[in-house]
C-alpha cells in the first residue's frame, strides 16, 4: 500500500518530515520561538548567508514549500530512474536534459517520464519535450 500522507516526527532533537517517497527531510533543533513580528513561530538551526550555523525562523508555509519541492524532486528522480537508458547529460530544476540521435522518438520519452512511481500510483503527470541543437532554456 503506498502512502500518501506526510508524517511528522521528532526524535533526537530532529523535526523528521517523511515524504510520501519515504525520504525525509531534518530541521535540526526545532523550538517554537519569537518571529520578527513578535508573535511565535518555528524556529531551527542551519547554515545561514554568513556560514555560521544559526537560529534560523521559519513558518507555515515555508514548510509547505519544502515538502512540495522535495516532493517534486522525488518525482523527477523516479523519471531519471526510468529513463536509465537515455544519455542524461543534466537536469535542471523540473527539466531533464537528454542528448540523443535525432530518431528517438521524443514522444515516447515523455510517455516514459510521465509514468507515476509506486509510492504515489494515481498521480497525474505530464512532460512536455523541446528539441534543440544546444541547451537553452525554453
Amino acid at each position: 500500500m503506498s502512502i500518501y500522507f506526510t508524517t511528522f516526527r521528532f526524535k533526537s532533537d530532529m523535526l523528521f518530515i517523511q515524504l510520501p517517497s519515504g525520504c525525509r527531510l531534518a530541521y535540526v533543533k526545532p523550538r517554537i520561538g519569537t518571529n520578527q513580528f513578535g508573535g511565535e513561530s518555528v524556529t531551527y538551526e542551519g547554515v545561514c548567508s554568513t556560514r555560521k550555523w544559526e537560529r534560523i525562523e521559519s513558518f507555515e508555509p515555508k514548510f509547505v514549500e519544502n515538502i512540495d519541492q522535495a516532493i517534486s524532486r522525488d518525482i523527477l528522480c523516479y523519471a531519471m530512474k526510468t529513463l536509465w537508458h537515455y544519455f542524461i547529460v543534466g537536469h535542471v530544476y523540473d527539466e531533464l536534459i537528454i542528448e540523443c540521435d535525432p530518431s528517438v522518438d521524443l514522444k515516447a520519452v515523455c510517455e516514459q517520464m510521465s509514468r507515476s512511481p509506486d509510492w504515489r500510483p494515481n498521480i497525474m503527470l505530464r512532460a512536455d519535450r523541446y528539441e534543440t541543437e544546444y541547451y537553452k532554456k525554453d
